[in-house]
């Protein structure tokens, strides 16, 4: 299965469950790299829109790219009420978005499924004059609590082929290879509280799980119900994640 097509049965999970980003990237997107109101910010591999919301309430005009079909229709629901939104069909590769066009380009949990060296060379051509590239991830903690260590155990039992996929640390000489200059890096703190439905979606939404179709379904999910059982405080459970953007000029 490609990269495109590996989420088409995720999307419904993807659009409840996947965690959101801390609105104060956005300080660091303006005094860092001078976003404006009016600044034209491309989502590249936007998925269901989660990213680009974030501009959009900021009131930027978004340029959404996405590949696979059923995400990008979960987009245009999603994002129904924001007026400055499009999004097209389209890789990090070959946007279709117009030469020099945005102001800033943006990747959030997207920048390990691409091929960085026409990523690069894509960006620069639809960038504006000295626009900014930003790459962010939600890095789910993997040991500071009981719950997150048997979680990541959890996800090595079960994972179809978590441990080829999963993008934690990306390696500073792939990003000094991306950026070819000095970038920048800035952190934040994120969390999820979940009850088990919520943590199941989570579960569900990544492309690594296995399908209801697999035999591993419901062990899998019986395994989960144990695991929440144990951890959960007044019915919940918290994902915590470290939320990082690296950011800098082409």
């Amino acid at each position: 299965m490609n990269t495109v097509e590996r989420f088409d049965n995720r999307v419904e999970n993807y659009v409840k469950f996947r965690p959101d980003y801390p609105r104060e990237i956005l300080e660091v997107f303006r005094r860092e790299m001078n976003l404006q109101p009016d600044s034209v910010v491309a989502d590249i591999g936007a998925g269901t829109g989660i990213s680009s919301k974030m501009f959009l309430e900021n009131g930027n005009s978004v340029c959404a790219v996405e590949p696979n079909a059923a995400m990008r229709e979960a987009a245009k629901v999603f994002l129904k009420g924001f007026d400055k939104f499009k999004i097209v069909g389209g890789t990090a590769e070959n946007t279709n978005l117009e030469n020099e066009s945005v102001d800033f380009v943006v990747a959030a949990q997207a920048f390990h499924w691409f091929d960085r060296a026409k990523t690069r060379t894509e960006f620069r051509r639809i960038l504006r004059g000295r626009g900014f590239a930003a790459l962010i991830w939600n890095e789910r903690q993997l040991d500071s609590t009981d719950f997150l260590r048997e979680y990541e155990q959890f996800l090595i039992e079960f994972g179809t082929d978590y441990a080829e996929v999963r993008h934690d640390h990306i390696p500073a000489e792939t990003l000094k290879d991306f950026f070819q200059s000095d970038y920048q890096k800035s952190f934040f703190q994120n969390l999820q509280e979940l009850d088990f439905e919520g943590l199941k979606g989570r579960l569900l939404s990544a492309s690594y799980i296995p399908a209801e179709e697999n035999p591993l379904y419901e062990p899998m999910l019986d395994k989960l119900k144990r695991l929440f059982t144990k951890h959960e405080e007044n019915g919940k459970i918290h994902l915590l994640y470290d939320t990082n953007i690296y950011y800098g000029q082409l």
